[in-house]
C-alpha cells in the first residue's frame, strides 16, 4: 500500500543510497554489549544476506582479539564492503591493514571542542593531519571515509574546510556525524548540503532525542548516498539510528530501496540473541507489538481487511501478523484465535468465551493461548486428555555442568530422562526433550520471566511460546521455583502442540 506522494517529495525513488551497518563497533560500544569473534561472524553473514553494502567491524585498534574478530569478517570473503575504525593516529590505520580490510573510517575532530578541548589541537594543524592520514591510507589501498567527529556542533565554514581538504586528500567521502543526537532535522539538511556540494556525503544519527531517523531522512534529502545505523538501533546511550527503521522508512515512504527488507526481523532477532539486548515490544518494524492486534475493533477491522490497521505488511519485513489475548479483545478475535486452534464453537458460546477472556484481562492477568483454550473447553463442555503432563522435575546447579531429571506421563506411559545444560532451566528443557524423543520438535520462539513479587521468596511468572509446524501457542506459568515454572510452561505447550496434531508420540527411543 503505498504512500501518496506530494510534489514536494525531498527524496526521489531514483536515487541510489546505501546503508552502513555499524553494530559491530558503534553498537557494541552500547553499555553491557561484549561480542566474541564467533558472533561478529554470524552478524556478519546476516548482514550479508540483508544485502549491507558496508559493515563496519569494529576498530583495529582495541585489541589483539578485536583484531581476530575482524580477520575473521573479511576472511569470509563478503560482498560487503568491511572496513575498520581509526582514530586519528597513522599506527590505527596500521593495525587495520594488518585485518586485510577493504576501507577505513578515520575519526577526526570538527567542533573546536573536540578540536581543542579533546585533542589539544588548532583548526589548522588538524587540517594538515587530517590530509597526511587520508594520504598514507591511500597509498595503502584503502578505501577512506573521514568522520567529523561532533560535525552538528561544529561551525559550518569549518566544517566544509575540514571535508574539502580530506576530499583533495583521496578520501572517498566525508561523513556528517551527530555524534551526541544534538541536532535536529533542519540544521542536518543545511549542513550535509553544504557538503554534498563538495563530494560524496555519509550521515551518522544518534537517537538521543528520538530525532536519529527524522535526521538520517535529512541528510539523505540534503544529498547523503551513505546512512550510517546499526541493528535494533543499538549503540552508545540512546543508540544510533536503527538500521531496520531507515530501511523501511525509504522504501515505504519513498520508495527507494536499499535491502532485503524481508531479512530484517531474522537480522533482528540474530543481533539480540548475540548482545543479550532484548527487543522492545513497542519497537518499530521489529517489536513483538509491531503487527500484533488485541483492540477488539482493531482485530475486526484487521479480519476484514489486513491493511486496516497496518502501514505495510507485515511479510514484507519477514513477519507474521498475530492477534492478541486481553481485555480488549472482542469477538472477532475470539473466533479468529480459536479457528486457529482448530477449536468449534457456537455463536453464543464465543461470546460467552470472549466475556470472560475479558474478565481475566480487567484482572491483570495477560492472556495466553492456553487461558483462552482452556476456558473455551469450559464452555463447549469439550473433554481434553493431556498427551503430556509432567509429574515431576529435579535440578542442580551446584557442580560444574548443571543437571535436571524429568518425569513425564507420555499417552499413560511414564518417561524418566535427564539432561545438562548451561544452567538448570536449560538442563530440565533438555530432559524433556529426551523423554519426548523426535515428537518434541516444537521451536522454542519466546522465552520471557517476570517477578510477580519482591523479596528473597519471590514468585516468578514464566511466560513461553512455543511453535510446532504450522501452529504455535502461548503459555504462562507462576512459581516459587523458576526451573519448575519454565518447565511446566513448556510442557503444557507442547501438549497443546502435540493435542492439535492428534498424532500419537513416537516411543523416546525411536
Amino acid at each position: 500500500m503505498p504512500v501518496t506522494h506530494s510534489p514536494e517529495q525531498t527524496i526521489a525513488s531514483d536515487r541510489t543510497v546505501r546503508l552502513l551497518d555499524t553494530t559491530l563497533r558503534d553498537g557494541e560500544q552500547a553499555p553491557g554489549v561484549s561480542l566474541s569473534p564467533d558472533e561478529k561472524v554470524e552478524i556478519a553473514r546476516s548482514l550479508e544476506r540483508a544485502g549491507v553494502s558496508v559493515i563496519e567491524a569494529g576498530s583495529a585498534c582495541t585489541g589483539a582479539g578485536e583484531r581476530q574478530a575482524i580477520s575473521r569478517v573479511t576472511d569470509l570473503d563478503l560482498d560487503a564492503r568491511v572496513t575498520s575504525f581509526c582514530r586519528g593516529m597513522r599506527g590505527d590505520i596500521d593495525l587495520a591493514l594488518e585485518c586485510d580490510v577493504d576501507g577505513v573510517h578515520i575519526v577526526v575532530p570538527a567542533s573546536d571542542r573536540h578540536v581543542e578541548g579533546k585533542v589539544g589541537t588548532s583548526r589548522e594543524d588538524n587540517l594538515e593531519k587530517t590530509a597526511e592520514l587520508v594520504a598514507y591510507a591511500k597509498e595503502n589501498d584503502l578505501w577512506v571515509e573521514v568522520i567529523g567527529e561532533d560535525g552538528s556542533r561544529a561551525d559550518l565554514d569549518y566544517l566544509e574546510e575540514l571535508a574539502e581538504s580530506s576530499l583533495d586528500a583521496g578520501a572517498d567521502r566525508f561523513c556528517f556525524a551527530d555524534t551526541v543526537g544534538h541536532t535536529g532535522p533542519e540544521h542536518t539538511h543545511e549542513a550535509v548540503s553544504r557538503l554534498a556540494e563538495l563530494g560524496p556525503v555519509s550521515a551518522h544519527t544518534h537517537d538521543d532525542l528520538g530525532l536519529g531517523v527524522t535526521n538520517a531522512l535529512a541528510a539523505v534529502s540534503a544529498g547523503a548516498d551513505l546512512v550510517h545505523c546499526t541493528v535494533d538501533g543499538l549503540g552508545e546511550r540512546a543508540g544510533n539510528v536503527a538500521l531496520e527503521e531507515v530501511a523501511i522508512a525509504l522504501s515505504h515512504v519513498y520508495e527507494l530501496e536499499t535491502l532485503e527488507l524481508e531479512e530484517l526481523y531474522e537480522l533482528a532477532q540474530t543481533v539480540a540473541r548475540a548482545t543479550g539486548v532484548q527487543l522492545p515490544p513497542n519497537k518499530a518494524v521489529i517489536g513483538e507489538n509491531a503487527f500484533t492486534h488485541e483492540s477488539g475493533i482493531h482485530t475486526d477491522g484487521t479480519l476484514k481487511d489486513d491493511k486496516m490497521y497496518e502501514p505495510y505488511a507485515p511479510e514484507t519485513v519477514g513477519r507474521e501478523r498475530r492477534l492478541a489475548l486481553g481485555k480488549h479483545t472482542g469477538r472477532a478475535g475470539v473466533a479468529a484465535t480459536l479457528e486457529e486452534h482448530g477449536v468449534d464453537a457456537e455463536d453464543d458460546e464465543v461470546a460467552e468465551i470472549a466475556n470472560r477472556v475479558t474478565e481475566l484481562g480487567d484482572r491483570g492477568r495477560r492472556v495466553t493461548d492456553a487461558d483462552l483454550l482452556a476456558i473455551a473447553e469450559d464452555v463447549t463442555g469439550a473433554d481434553r486428555e493431556r498427551v503430556v503432563d509432567l509429574l515431576d522435575v529435579t535440578a542442580t546447579s551446584g557442580g560444574a555442568v548443571p543437571t535436571a531429571s524429568v518425569r513425564l506421563d507420555v499417552d499413560g506411559e511414564e518417561r524418566v530422562a535427564s539432561g545438562t545444560g548451561s544452567g538448570p532451566v536449560d538442563a530440565a528443557v533438555s530432559a524433556v526433550r529426551e523423554a519426548l524423543g523426535p515428537m518434541a520438535d516444537a521451536e522454542l520462539e519466546s522465552y520471557h520471566v517476570d517477578a510477580v513479587t519482591g523479596g528473597t521468596d519471590a514468585v516468578v511468572t514464566v511466560e513461553v511460546t512455543m511453535a510446532r509446524n504450522d501452529r504455535s501457542v502461548t503459555v504462562a506459568r507462576s512459581e516459587a521455583d523458576i526451573t519448575r515454572a519454565s518447565v511446566t510452561a513448556m510442557v503444557d505447550a507442547l501438549d497443546r502442540l502435540l493435542a492439535a496434531d492428534q498424532q500419537p508420540l513416537a516411543p523416546a527411543d525411536d
